[in-house]
This record gives C-alpha cells, sequence and structure tokens, in this order.
C-alpha cells in the first residue's frame, strides 16, 4: 500500500501541517505567490521575484557528506566534507522548521532517457519555488507512489548555527550521496536546487558508462546533434536556442550508449541585456505567463521589465518549462554528437574566436575548462570578469575525481568520432578593459559555418601561442577576428599576454598529473 505523503513527511520528522500542497498546477503556484507577497506578476504574465542577499549559487557554503568509503571521490574547496552524524543533526533542526508551516511539494523526475532516470520530490515552503521546480524538471503532474530516488528540502528563511551545524555561515547546501538527498538552508536561490541534482547524477551516472555534462544540446533536421559546453554566462543557453535547430536541453545532459539525453524539463537562462533581436527563442519564452524571473527590475506602475537593469545582480535569471519554447526535441534525447563545442569567454582577449582541437587537446581543454566567471554567478564576485579554470566546465558540480569524466569523454569521442572545437565567447582585441565582446551574430555565423557542412574542406592555420588550428577564412567573418594578434593594438602586449595565460594553462594542469 502507498505511503500517503502526510506519513512519508512524518518519517523525515516534519509535523502538523496547517497546509500541503501536492503537485499543484502552475496557475495555483502563480496565485499563491503572490498571495503570500513572494513574487509580482509583469505586464506579460511572468512571476518576478528575488532571491537577495543569495543571487548567485554558494560554492563556499556546499558539503557532500563523508561516509569514509567513497575514495573517487574528489574531495577540496568545492566538495567540503560533513559528516553523517553532523548531516542528520542539521536535517533534525531543519525538518524541525518546516515542520507547523504551509509546504509545497513537488513530484517531478531527471533525466529524459528511462534507463537513467530518476523520481526527485522537491519540498519547499515557498510556491515560487515550487512554480521554478516545477518548470526546470520534468514534471508529469503524477504523484509519485513509491519512495522517490531523490529528494530536496528547500528551507530559505532557516538560517543556520555555524557553531552548531558545523558550517562556515548561515547558508548551507548539504548533499548526502548515499541517500541522494539535499539539504538547502537559507538560500532562496533555486539554481541551488537545479544544481544540488546534478551534482548528484554525475556522483551515480558513470557507473553505468553514462558521461553527465554541464552543456546545453541541439540537434538539425538531418540528426546531427552540437554540444555546447561552458560555465554560465558563456553562451550554452543562446548559442544553442536557435529558431533553425531544435533544443534538446540548454544545461545539463549525459551522453550513453543511446546517444544524449536532456536531465531536465525546462531552461535556467541568463536574462541581463536579453534582446529579442538576437535571442528571440529565449525572449519569448521568459515573457509568458508561468516563468519566473529571478531578480530582474520591473517598473511599479507599467510592470514592464527592464533586463537591462542590472542594478541587483548581472546573474539574473530566467526558469521556463521547454514547452515555452516551439523548436524542441519532444522526447528530449537524440544520436551521438557530430559536434561538441567548449565555450570559453576569454576575458584576455588572446584565444581565437574558433579553433579545431585534436583529440588530445580536446582533453586538455576539457580538463582545464578555462573561461572567465560572470559578475554575479557566484557570491562575492566583482563587476569585472575573473578569470578561472573550472575543471571539465563544471568543477562546482563534479563529485567525483576528473579523470573519471575524461576517460569517458576520450572513449566516446573516439568511438563516435565526434569533432571538438573551442569557441571563445569573450573578449577581442584587448581584454576587457580595452578590447570588446566578441559580435554575437559572429559567433553563431562561425558555429553555423561547421553545423552547416561548409568547413569540410578549410584550410587553417596554427595559432602560434595555444598551437590549435583557427581557420584561415569564414564568409562572413572580418579575417583580422580569426588572427587575434592583428585585433590588438600593442602587438607585444598582445603578445605578453598570450604567453601568460598559456604559462597559466600548464600551471593550472599539473594537478591532473596525480590522476591521469
Amino acid at each position: 500500500m502507498a505511503q500517503s505523503l502526510s506519513e512519508w513527511l512524518k518519517t523525515h520528522g516534519i509535523v502538523n501541517q496547517p497546509k500541503v500542497l501536492h503537485n499543484p498546477d502552475r496557475s495555483l503556484l502563480v496565485t499563491e505567490s503572490v498571495q503570500n507577497n513572494e513574487g509580482e506578476l509583469s505586464h506579460q504574465g511572468a512571476l518576478t521575484v528575488f532571491t537577495d542577499p543569495y543571487t548567485g549559487r554558494s560554492p563556499n557554503d556546499k558539503y557532500i557528506v563523508d561516509y569514509g568509503n567513497q575514495s573517487n571521490l574528489w574531495w577540496g574547496d568545492v566538495n567540503q566534507r560533513m559528516s553523517p552524524e553532523d548531516f542528520s543533526n542539521l536535517k533534525k533542526r531543519l525538518m524541525g522548521y518546516l515542520s507547523n508551516r504551509p509546504l509545497y511539494v513537488i513530484d517531478c523526475f531527471i533525466g529524459t532517457d528511462p534507463a537513467y532516470q530518476l523520481s526527485v520530490r522537491v519540498v519547499t515552503e515557498f510556491a515560487w519555488q515550487a512554480l521554478a521546480s516545477l518548470n526546470l524538471f520534468i514534471y508529469p503532474g503524477t504523484k509519485h507512489t513509491e519512495e522517490p530516488d531523490m529528494v530536496i528540502f528547500a528551507s530559505p528563511d532557516f538560517f543556520t548555527e555555524p557553531q552548531v551545524d558545523k558550517v562556515k555561515s548561515r547558508a548551507a547546501i548539504a548533499i548526502d550521496l548515499h541517500q541522494k538527498m539535499v539539504l538547502i538552508a537559507a538560500s532562496k536561490y533555486v539554481g541551488e536546487i537545479k544544481k544540488s541534482a546534478f551534482t548528484i547524477m554525475n556522483a551515480i551516472l558513470p557507473e553505468s558508462n553514462v558521461l553527465p555534462m554541464h552543456c546545453s544540446a541541439n540537434v538539425g533536421e538531418s540528426g546531427d546533434v552540437a554540444l555546447y559546453f561552458g560555465l554560465s554566462g558563456t553562451g550554452k543557453t543562446t548559442l544553442s536556442s536557435t529558431p533553425d535547430r531544435k533544443l534538446i536541453g540548454d544545461d545539463e545532459h549525459g551522453w550513453g550508449d543511446n546517444g544524449v539525453f536532456n536531465f531536465e524539463g525546462g531552461c535556467y537562462a541568463k536574462t541581463i541585456r536579453l534582446n529579442p533581436e538576437h535571442e528571440p527563442v529565449i525572449w519569448k519564452a521568459v515573457n509568458q505567463y508561468g516563468a519566473v524571473l529571478e531578480n530582474v527590475i520591473m517598473d511599479v506602475e507599467t510592470r514592464q521589465v527592464d533586463f537591462n537593469d542590472g542594478s541587483v545582480t548581472e546573474n539574473t535569471r530566467g526558469a521556463y518549462p521547454l514547452t515555452f519554447v516551439d523548436n524542441i526535441m519532444p522526447s528530449g534525447m537524440a544520436g551521438h554528437p557530430n559536434n561538441v563545442f567548449f565555450l570559453t569567454a576569454d576575458a584576455f582577449g588572446v584565444v581565437p574566436p574558433i579553433a579545431k582541437l585534436n583529440p588530445e587537446q580536446a582533453i586538455y581543454y576539457f580538463l582545464s575548462g578555462y573561461t572567465s566567471k560572470v559578475a554575479g554567478t557566484e557570491r562575492g564576485l566583482s563587476q569585472m570578469p575573473k578569470a578561472t579554470f573550472s575543471t571539465c566546465f563544471g568543477e562546482p558540480f563534479l563529485p567525483l575525481t576528473p579523470n573519471i569524466y575524461a576517460n569517458l569523454l576520450r572513449s566516446k569521442l573516439e568511438k563516435h568520432q565526434s569533432d571538438v572545437w573551442l569557441v571563445n565567447t569573450g573578449w577581442t582585441g584587448g581584454d576587457y578593459t580595452t578590447g570588446k565582446r566578441m559580435h554575437l551574430p559572429h559567433t553563431r555565423r562561425m558555429i553555423n559555418w561547421i553545423l552547416s557542412g561548409e568547413h569540410i574542406n578549410a584550410s587553417y592555420h596554427m595559432d602560434p601561442v595555444f598551437e590549435i588550428a583557427v581557420p584561415d577564412n569564414i564568409s562572413g567573418i572580418p579575417e583580422e577576428l580569426l588572427y587575434p594578434e592583428k585585433t590588438w593594438q600593442d602587438q607585444q602586449a598582445f603578445r605578453e599576454v598570450a604567453e601568460q595565460l598559456k604559462y597559466d594553462f600548464d600551471e593550472n594542469f599539473k594537478k591532473f598529473e596525480g590522476f591521469l
């Protein structure tokens, strides 16, 4: 006999609920959010909310339970240890807080491939977080009749006591990989819910020969699949959301024996300076009833949203289901990738705008994960981009040692003969203080040059610093753009900056010597 939700909550220590809404529809969640003063509707119907003071992920507050028998876990600054006892004590205090409070419970799934799909239950005290979870996960609208595979308890108004809970601040994102359970305290930022689920998938899928990936994916009319790796702000969602290719997903995928599959049922797009001309798909999706907009500024009288206003954060977000996108892959699944793009926002302006990588270079750049963290995606970042190396383009979400993911990628690239490309969506003509951002239409043109097959007979020259193959010319692209040094006024300065970055690459790669 199936356990009732009330009984299930009691088994976790949550009692005496005055109201529990279990799988409410989107309209009811919007109504609850407004009535609870959690957010306001824009003139086009999107729900606008604020998550301050946590307007991005809080990586210093992330913990993984250490049972002492997991030799493949990658401990360090990203994956901090928490004892099972401390996790249990934190859970008891958090469950006590959630007792006697109205709750919103969403039953959903993660993973479109039935072979690897997990059931997920999200329990939260905010209606809008339930709505965002409904948007982002795979939501069939049916209640789980058995114990869910994964449970996420989100309590944004519960603040830890660092000395009592053995944590660093009032916030905590604690993940128990064995129980597949997540406790989120203090942060309203819904990215913590989403990325915690991703972390669990990153831990368990490699056992099934599935490479979990922090990437977007789309597919052309001929069935050709493209992957777009990159950190937040590098263009994953923008470059994969195009009218001419079906979107598989915008952020989290697995690459298994059957091909590529989406983890999610929605998108979590950056919306700062969103442009309807350059990003029509995202613009339409976030500007409709049922979408959730985080930390955007809205005119109090007209309720018009100003997507150019980053006064709260540069990390403004829109959470919407894939059903809000016209051109999607309904199954969330496709074949093996023909092309793999590594997106990097080079803050120094010296990386070529596009280059073809050989197999060894592909692993080198995959493990390096070079990019620039964009202001607002994490707490504590300034307005200026920060050059960083994020292993596998997703270090904050990788619980296992990097060699596991690199070896999986190596074997799949070899087996399926996928082409790998490095794409700079960052700066050109100088660094972030003297140069300019790559023109989005130029980046789209270079990627379309590859996806259309125009590149097949192309000639290449070797970049003198990074020793990667750069096309000699691409129709519609200014020739000097393909020769980064020519875009700088000070050639000597370019060489000094480029050589320093290459040195930084090699120094960073030394940390993998013990794994490879």
